[in-house]
């Protein structure tokens, strides 16, 4: 699989049919509370571990998923052997991806409870820079809390800047 498609195959190939995109972009903090609870300990070599197992399914990822979206870590980290896990992910059939929002932080004036996310700031740079270590794609993600009053008009607005 070439690793310049332009942006309509990458498209068409993100939405193949009969696959999915597999979010494999847990923050460092996610994960560890996750290796917690089965006992293990969170640390750069268990974290890699864990991921190589799932791209290195082979046929089963390329069967049946289309991109795959990493943490930042994760783009950048190379498997047991060396082969870094994009081309793992590559090799397999599917795009790698990553996650380029960086969290979500409390929204500000009267948006009690409300959250935006963050991570615009140098996202042009940060692009380019995951590009280069061999993301095929981006996800951003915008929390919006459903409920009495909410989301609030702010909370949409920021949001959506």
């Amino acid at each position: 699989m070439k690793a310049d498609m332009n942006m309509a195959e990458t498209a068409r190939q993100m939405v193949a049919r009969g696959k999915g995109i597999l979010a494999a972009d847990e923050s460092s903090g996610t994960i560890e509370k996750r290796f917690a609870a089965i006992g293990v300990a969170s640390e750069p070599h268990t974290r890699r571990e864990y991921r190589e197992a799932l791209f290195r399914t082979g046929a089963a990822l390329g069967e049946s998923i289309s991109g795959v979206i990493l943490f930042d870590e994760t783009l950048r980290q190379q498997a047991e052997d060396g082969t870094p896990l994009v081309e793992v992910i590559r090799a397999a059939g599917a795009l790698p991806g990553i996650k380029v929002d960086q969290g979500r932080a409390p929204l500000e004036n009267g948006a009690a409870g409300e959250d935006f996310t963050t991570g615009l700031d140098g996202l042009g740079e940060r692009l380019r820079d995951y590009r280069e270590a061999g993301a095929a794609f981006a996800k951003w993600r915008a929390v919006f809390y459903i409920g009495d009053g909410m989301p609030s008009p702010q909370a949409v607005r920021v949001n959506s800047d």
